[in-house]
């Protein structure tokens, strides 16, 4: 038996952040890396908007990238004080990551990093809170992926956690945000959208459900990732759409058998 794995909800398109409105709850925290996102405005947006779904706001900033195992545990202690019923991740693979596994921490406290390093070992969550992720770079596509990558500095380990678990609840592909990418950035992330279309569609998971939407994404970057690079806004949206569906081709075509 196999399994397929999305946000429940995924917003795309120009304007997509103004689906923040929309999320029912309480609280929020809003967990975000360097000044990128609050430099060009986006960060205001975000705490706007959910104050207007009529929500407490509280940020967790300074994600570095490469997230440390002690920002997730900070960032854990940050919620378990503030106690929201929405984590909201917003910009590149970093923040969104680290993220994910402070959503392990918050509800399960007692919960060891060590016993998250096992693929599919988190606990179940949404016990506490569910997820939003706001991707500002086109490359990871962990906005709608099942994998968090965290380091342990101390140990000089990079550990790729994996659990369909972690995969958002509701994902933001808003194109305006990566339209704000460097040309050496832009280079990079599309790459790395191209190896994972690539690896997905020649993975021994890969199925019906993700060899179309590893070959478009395919198709789409071969086609608009050097313009994109060369300055065209236009293929940097649909570049930005291009990595989302290789990201969930990926993620489904490298964790598709189901583990009970």
């Amino acid at each position: 038996m196999m399994r397929f794995t999305l946000p429940r909800d995924l917003y795309h398109g120009k304007d997509a952040l103004e689906a923040l409105k929309t999320l029912a709850g309480k609280k929020a925290i809003v967990v975000v890396g360097g000044g990128s996102m609050k430099r060009f405005g986006f960060l205001d947006k975000v705490v706007d908007y959910l104050k207007e779904a009529g929500m407490e706001v509280q940020l967790f900033e300074g994600v570095e990238p490469d997230p440390s195992v002690d920002t997730v545990l900070k960032g854990a202690a940050a919620m378990q004080e503030f106690e929201p019923d929405w984590i909201v991740a917003v910009g590149g693979g970093s923040p969104i990551d680290a993220a994910k596994a402070m959503w392990a921490f918050y509800e399960y406290p007692d919960t060891s990093f060590e016993d998250l390093i096992t693929p599919f070992s988190f606990p179940t969550l949404r016990t506490k809170a569910k997820f939003c992720a706001i991707s500002s770079t086109s490359g990871t596509a962990t906005e709608v992926t099942a994998f968090s990558v965290i380091t342990d500095y101390k140990k000089g380990i990079k550990y790729p956690l994996a659990d369909f678990n972690i995969t958002p609840d509701v994902a933001i592909v808003d194109p305006a945000l990566a339209e704000t990418m460097p040309k050496k950035l832009t280079a990079h992330t599309g790459m790395d959208a191209m190896t994972h279309a690539i690896e997905a569609y020649v993975s021994t998971l890969h199925c019906e459900y993700t060899d179309p939407l590893a070959l478009h994404a395919i198709e789409m970057i071969n086609e608009y990732l050097i313009p994109s690079y060369n300055g065209d806004m236009e293929a940097r949206d649909k570049m930005h759409d291009a990595q989302c569906l290789a990201g969930m081709a990926f993620s489904n075509a490298l964790l598709g058998i189901v583990h009970s």
